[in-house]
């Protein structure tokens, strides 16, 4: 079948999300006014989210998949989806723990978004992932053994590999790392994201929108007090710490952790964690109102991430989870209280997917910049751009 030229497809706004978890970029994307077909996981409670909220669902593993069968499904043709978009998971490649790459069996899944990118041939695509998947090491070969004409076995990271591939499938890419909390989101968390063009269009990732020093109160960071303040009454179903965690918890004062514990109960509390290095800042960690969420983890319990309520003496609840990744109020999320948990701090916030939809959509319409000849190349314009980007610490490769 003959691929659809973007011409004739100019007005599709069609998109197939992968890996789609609890639909937190699928929300922002429908929020810029794109149209999410179908969706897709292998996480039954995910599965059960989607379907709970009236979208349209392929459950399974995604190695499982065949293209032309999602295509078919989705009722769309090849060459014919607006974008795909999708977070292949990322516990692989984080900064966290063994960072085992591409040698973890969940490494190799983003090999297949990237198969169904050259099947389907989407207009676009987005792929986002933790930021330790650009420094991510491919598997190491003993120099005994390395065949240096085998270009598996060179050297290098997972993100060489990833756009090496789209580099043969034809597509042009950008990629960096974004902070939600310059896109309005009441939160530090900091997003691997790269966009493809299939027609080799002018994309970018989309400039901060809010900044921590501004003069309208609207475009300075949002704090966890904006979102979350009106629910202290009323929290809804919330998980709970254990009474020894609770006891040092309540000596903790709002946006404190560890260190603010009596010298007498920090190093019983701490246990093995107390000599040992780095700055353990999620230790017995009240969170503050007046500031964003630190990133939301899949537990708020967990000694080395707690998530404390400001004032109460208990974690973030569920809805409270949800208010800070900006799901709305009447999103179901399927499953028991730690599968919610998980979806919710595995999702991509809403207002960072808003702003990649936007992004997107800019670059479709043509719309992305005001062509001006009085301030175009001046000191004053170069300088306002500069600005903008280092104030979002928005780092972008082309």
């Amino acid at each position: 079948m003959d691929l659809l030229h973007f011409k004739e497809n100019a007005t599709s706004r069609d998109v197939i999300s992968l890996f789609s978890g609890a639909m937190g970029l699928d929300i922002g994307l429908a929020k810029a006014g794109l149209n999410i077909v179908i969706g897709q996981d292998f996480d039954p409670a995910c599965v059960a989210t989607m379907r709970a909220n009236g979208h349209r669902v392929l459950g399974g593993d995604i190695r499982e998949i065949d293209a032309a069968a999602l295509l078919e499904q989705a009722g769309m043709e090849r060459g014919g989806p607006f974008l795909i978009c999708g977070g292949p998971p990322c516990q692989p490649f984080s900064t966290a723990g063994k960072r085992l790459g591409i040698n973890d069996p969940r490494g190799s899944l983003f090999m297949d978004f990237i198969r169904m990118i050259d099947y389907i041939r989407p207009r676009f695509f987005i792929m986002e992932n933790v930021k330790g998947i650009i420094s991510a090491p491919l598997k190491h070969v003993p120099f005994a053994e390395r065949d240096q004409n085998d270009p598996e076995q060179r050297l290098g990271t997972v993100l060489d590999v990833v756009l090496s591939e789209f580099h043969k499938l034809g597509y042009k890419t950008v990629y960096g790392v974004l902070d939600a909390v310059n896109y309005g989101v009441p939160q530090f968390r900091e997003r691997f994201v790269l966009i493809g063009s299939r027609d080799n269009e002018d994309i970018f990732l989309p400039f901060p929108t809010h900044f921590q020093m501004h003069q309208d109160r609207f475009y300075r960071w949002h704090t966890l007090g904006d979102v979350i303040k009106d629910l202290e009454d009323a929290c809804g179903e919330c998980a709970a710490f254990s009474q020894d965690r609770l006891a040092c918890l309540r000596l903790v004062p709002e946006g404190g952790n560890w260190r603010d514990l009596p010298s007498e109960v920090c190093k019983e509390a701490m246990g093995g964690a107390y000599g040992a290095g780095g700055g353990k800042v999620g230790f017995f960690r009240r969170l503050s109102y007046s500031q964003p969420s630190p990133t939301l983890v899949t537990s708020p319990v967990q000694k080395a991430t707690m998530m404390c309520h400001p004032t109460q003496d208990r974690p973030l609840s569920v809805r409270e989870y949800a208010r800070i990744q900006q799901f709305p109020d009447a999103w179901v999320f399927a499953g028991t209280t730690a599968a919610k948990y998980r979806q919710i701090g595995n999702a991509v916030p809403v207002g960072l997917a808003l702003a990649l939809g936007k992004a997107i959509l800019s670059v479709a319409d043509h719309s992305a910049e005001i062509h001006t000849k009085r301030f175009k190349g001046t000191d004053i314009h170069q300088k306002l751009k500069q600005a903008i980007e280092i104030g979002g610490s928005t780092h972008a490769h082309k």
